[in-house]
């Protein structure tokens, strides 16, 4: 794209940044036949979402490392095993906010009616599974948590009292909102959920650890109101593509691929992309924002479009991603007849289960995503594992901690070894406010979650308003008729 074409277009939208929201809302601009320049000081795409190789997360990590402050990410090490020091850059791609999306997301509704879920290949996510101390306290074993009627039938790992606490709450949630259960819990919508299931449940601690487990509260401190949404979006999701699983996870890098799969789908409709430039001064003249480019670039655009930079939950996490030398192949298996085999697992160490060198417990919990190289993060014969817990002092111990147990938990005749390890602490407390009036609009970042969050989607769907103006009809918003021929997925000129 020459500098003449640059500057004597004026742009109906920049976005800047490519983080999922933005590239979200270039796909709904992608029929639209408006001007999109949509640009990414990055020299990747995904933003806080992004997918990097082993080089790039490297390079990624260095420059933080030489950054006085970052809004975002914050303390990264990298450490590689002396038994694989060659390992091939290009055959990673580890994903640096790892979510899955439940069955049941409006998300999935979104990139199936706009024909985008066509170019993405989705995975099943597996058993939810809780990881439990021995009786000696050093080695930890796998109990895989029931969700389902006949989960909690054929299990063993509970009592028949506890069985029957947990069908209870299992058919109380899947109709939570009925106004004879609504009455129940009202009451109680903003206290724990942990709380709330002890008393009107009787469940003990280990069973409420499951249900914790399942909401994938980040402090374990979710409340009865949101904790019930969570696991009845669970419940009801289950099945929904196919038996013995509620959620499906992109291949080649989660969120990342959605989003490379939006700008793409934007480029076929027109949009200029540029990576590697951001926006450098900005002025206003005649109800046009005059904008001059880190490239040298001036250009003229309707209206500006950018994230806030940083989720804005009030929550600080701590990760950490590990390749593992070994397949895991017994993770990753159908748990009822017709069900895929699951390229994702998820375990839960709870809340109290893992200890510091200097005595400390784990206050939060610490969940693992286990991705099978199906996911296309690692080669054949590896897996890629992803750890969360709440920031602390001693979270990033923990974070081993819980490495180191998950890995000696198997029946392999050798302990699986961490190849490469990436830990990282990511923010989510308040950030510097962006502002938005008529020529600018801000996009939310991401709630550091661990399942994909709907409430993101709105906010797309008033940008996307605003850019087309009396023409915007909600009807036809992300409802795309088939491309002739289909989308051409080499037709990439302009956004490569």
């Amino acid at each position: 794209m020459g500098e003449n074409i640059l500057a004597d277009t004026l742009w109906d939208v920049v976005i800047c940044g490519t983080d999922l929201p933005q590239c979200l809302l270039a796909l709904s601009l992608s029929r639209s036949d408006k001007k999109v320049l949509h640009i990414d000081p990055n020299t990747y795409y995904g933003g806080s979402e992004a997918a990097l190789t082993l080089q790039d997360a490297d390079e990624w990590a260095a420059r933080l490392s030489t950054q006085e402050s970052n809004a975002v990410f914050k303390a990264p090490t990298i450490s590689r095993s002396k038994s694989a020091p060659n390992l091939s850059t290009r055959a990673y791609s580890l994903a640096l906010g790892p979510q899955f999306i439940h069955a049941r997301s409006e998300l999935l509704s979104q990139l199936v009616s706009s024909r985008a879920a066509q170019q993405v290949d989705f995975l099943a996510v597996g058993s939810f599974f809780i990881s439990k101390a021995a009786s000696d306290g050093q080695r930890h074993s796998m109990i895989r948590i029931p969700s389902t009627r006949e989960d909690v039938f054929t299990t063993t790992a509970l009592s028949m009292k506890a069985k029957r606490a947990l069908m209870k709450f299992l058919k109380f949630v899947l109709n939570y909102e009925g106004s004879e259960n609504a009455d129940t819990w009202k009451p109680h919508a903003e206290a724990p959920l942990a709380q709330f299931v002890e008393d009107h449940f009787k469940m003990d601690l280990e069973l409420r650890s499951y249900i914790i487990a399942l909401t994938l509260s980040i402090d374990g401190k979710i409340t009865t109101q949101d904790g019930l949404a969570v696991i009845h979006r669970h419940l009801t999701s289950m099945g929904v593509f196919g038996p013995g699983f509620a959620a499906v996870y992109p291949k080649w890098g989660g969120l990342a691929e959605i989003a490379q799969v939006s700008c793409r789908a934007g480029a076929v409709g027109g949009a200029v992309y540029m990576l590697g430039t951001d926006i450098k001064d900005t002025k206003t003249v005649d109800s046009i924002s005059e904008v001059e480019l880190t490239s040298g670039d001036k250009i003229k655009t309707r209206l500006i479009v950018k994230g806030n930079g940083g989720a804005e939950d009030g929550t600080d996490i701590s990760r950490l991603v590990a390749v593992i030398g070994s397949s895991l192949k017994a993770l990753f298996t159908a748990t009822v007849e017709g069900a895929p085999i699951p390229a994702v697992v998820v375990v839960a160490f709870p809340a109290d289960t893992l200890t510091a060198a200097d005595g400390t417990a784990n206050k939060s919990p610490v969940y693992l995503f286990a991705h099978s190289s199906d996911t296309g993060e690692c080669p054949s014969g590896q897996s890629v594992l992803y750890l969360t817990t709440s920031q602390s002092p001693h979270s990033k111990e923990v974070l081993g901690l819980a490495l180191e147990k998950f890995l000696g938990s198997g029946d392999e005749p050798e302990t699986p070894q961490a190849l490469y390890t990436l830990c990282y602490d990511q923010s989510g407390g308040q950030l510097p406010g962006r502002q938005a009036d008529d020529l600018n609009m801000v996009l939310p970042s991401l709630p550091l979650s661990l399942a994909f969050d709907d409430t993101v989607l709105k906010p797309v769907h008033d940008a996307w308003k605003h850019v087309m103006g009396e023409t915007a009809v909600d009807a036809e918003y992300m409802t795309f008729p088939e491309r002739n021929g289909g989308m051409d997925d080499n037709d990439d000129d302009a956004y490569e």
